[in-house]
């Protein structure tokens, strides 16, 4: 299968840039497709040559095509999605590979994918991951809109797609109710977890490997932009050291991760200018993105592990967090709901509300009994999600796709999609 993630290089470690939850997604489904027998080629943009091409792992390779110059965001994209088409295709024709299949990441990719797939003539399926509606809905007084362009890109890719795999039920009914999907080509199959590497171990080891010994450990891992809210963090952890509730001298807040988007560097400059604000430069610590198997190492160590995101569609941080051991304390929104159940397996607060944020968290250092209680609970529930699972219910996703009328709607879809249905649908 040709598998399509054009603004976000898979061999990118999460974390930087525009490698996030959706890298680690892309990477573990195809790595065990893989191991399922299903070959899967990637193409992104190339960050090198043209035409480079990397081994991942067995059975999946990273092509780079050409489309633009490197270095630049995701916003910046759209307008080289053409010239990415057209390289995408000559390299296919050239090594005269044959797909089966096109599998598209996020709305940049759908749009690329709906051309290729209509030309080899095959059915594509499409993983938004995020949605611009849903963004623009959740945005705070200062935030930037997402563009029209790629709400209209999503519109198209919505009406294009041979099936669309979500994630959580939320997301199911959002591509319903505000882009106007068919039910029955949308299909739920959430994302899993690697248990050989996140697992709980013993927290007083962990600190200790990380020098916190003896130390309150709160933690927040995720790329630094606005809408993952690493400031309502901040601001919690400010307010549980100004109330007494965590002592500066024995607490740390850990912020992993680097910039993101376009906005990214100020907002980093930001952050730390609020930890000086509020007196918090001895206990913030800003910690660059890890890769992946140098993460179980922080969640293990963590006594809470804050996910104060105000957009998510799923939240791989709140799972990965859960199956090393950590109590999580989440944004009450859709995607975060779908892991973190309230009281149960973490806690949730009203997102951006860094005192709410400030009363779950202690709840949970206030108790040890409650925190176990709690971590014992969530851990045991990521049982139930696995890359494995994952990847067998797209591989029986993929053999049931239709392609036979895929030339047809992306010719009507092109001619007539605009933004006038999907505000309607947003005012209802």
């Amino acid at each position: 299968m040709a598998m399509l993630t054009v603004h976000s290089n898979p061999l990118t470690e999460p974390g930087h840039g525009d490698a996030g939850g959706m890298t680690v997604y892309v990477r573990q489904l195809a790595k065990s497709l893989a191991a399922r027998g299903t070959t899967v080629d990637i193409f992104t943009r190339a960050d090198t040559a043209d035409g480079s091409v990397t081994e991942l792992y067995p059975g999946v390779r990273v092509i780079g095509i050409k489309g633009g110059p490197t270095g630049i965001t995701k916003e910046a994209v759209p307008v080289y999605l053409p010239e990415f088409t057209c390289n995408l295709t000559e390299w296919v024709r050239d090594e005269e590979v044959r797909y089966d299949l096109v599998h598209s990441h996020y709305w940049l990719s759908g749009r690329v994918a709906a051309k290729v797939a209509a030309r080899w003539e095959l059915p594509f399926v499409h993983t938004f991951h995020t949605l611009g509606l849903v963004k623009n809905q959740a945005l705070r007084p200062g935030d930037s809109r997402e563009p029209d362009l790629r709400l209209q890109g999503e519109a198209k890719v919505a009406a294009n797609a041979s099936a669309i795999v979500v994630s959580t039920h939320e997301e199911r009914r959002w591509l319903i109710d505000l882009y106007a999907v068919d039910p029955e080509r949308v299909h739920l199959i959430t994302p899993g977890v690697d248990h050989r590497l996140f697992q709980p171990a013993d927290r007083q080891g962990a600190k200790k490997a990380l020098g916190l010994i003896g130390r309150t450990v709160l933690l927040y891992v995720g790329r630094l932009q606005p809408l993952k809210g690493a400031d309502t963090a901040i601001r919690a952890f400010g307010k549980l050291i100004s109330s007494g509730a965590l002592d500066p001298a024995t607490a740390t807040l850990l912020i992993v991760g680097g910039a993101s988007g376009m906005n990214g560097g100020s907002e980093v400059e930001a952050l730390h200018r609020l930890a000086a604000d509020l007196g918090l430069q001895g206990c913030v610590t800003f910690i660059p993105a890890k890769p992946q198997t140098a993460l179980p190492a922080y969640y293990q160590a963590a006594d809470v592990c804050i996910v104060p995101s105000h957009v998510e569609s799923f939240g791989l941080v709140a799972l990965e967090a859960q199956a090393c051991g950590a109590v999580v304390v989440a944004s009450d929104i859709s995607g975060l709901r779908s892991i973190v159940e309230h009281g149960s397996t973490g806690l949730l607060a009203r997102p951006g509300d860094a005192d709410d944020f400030a009363a779950m968290i202690g709840r949970v250092i206030s108790s040890r009994q409650f925190a176990r209680k709690i971590a014992t609970k969530a851990a045991a529930r990521t049982s139930k999600y696995s890359w494995d699972s994952s990847a067998g219910a797209m591989h029986q996703l993929y053999a049931t796709v239709p392609a036979g009328s895929l030339r047809f709607r992306v010719e009507r879809v092109e001619a007539g999609i605009n933004l006038e249905w999907s505000r309607r649908n947003v005012a209802r």
